[in-house]
């Protein structure tokens, strides 16, 4: 796939939509694109998440262990998510274990190819910024809507 078809798909992505073309065309220069076969494991549940990752095309099943050690089916999910969003900012744990249901390609953001963009780009950097209050006011409304469930 072209640069130019990287740049569409993240454009298309909340995280990144009404970014210019220079901060995307940084993003998708930066990644790394991977082609992930059926069956096999993206990452998995636990483990350390330095990067992000964007379905290009394919599936993945998204599975975290349930009672008695068995794998419990979360979610699917097809091109246009963005999986691990918050290890773009800080460090953390994966939530999930995800397995390709189909043949797949992802483009890898990593951490720090996220901080430069937000060095680089401070309107960028200010755009996120946005987003985040946002989706933290969002949170906040449906936390206060289910309080009378805990009364």
């Amino acid at each position: 796939m072209a640069l130019a078809d990287d740049i569409r798909v993240l454009s298309q992505l909340p995280l990144f939509r009404g970014m210019g073309d220079e901060e995307l065309r940084l993003i998708a220069f930066g990644a790394d694109r991977r082609h992930i076969a059926a069956g096999q494991m993206l990452f998995r549940e636990k483990s350390p998440a330095e990067c992000a990752y964007v379905v290009v095309s394919g599936g993945f099943e998204l599975t975290v262990i349930g009672e008695g050690g068995k794998p419990r089916r979360e979610a699917a999910v097809k091109a246009g998510a963005l999986l691990s969003e918050l290890a773009l900012v800080t460090l953390v744990e994966r939530k999930f274990t995800a397995t390709a249901t189909e043949d797949s390609d992802v483009i890898r953001i990593t951490r720090s190819l996220f901080h430069r963009l937000l060095e680089e780009y401070p309107d960028a950097a200010r755009l996120i910024e946005d987003r985040i209050r946002q989706n933290f006011a969002t949170m906040a409304k449906q936390a206060a809507a289910l309080l009378h469930r805990f009364s």
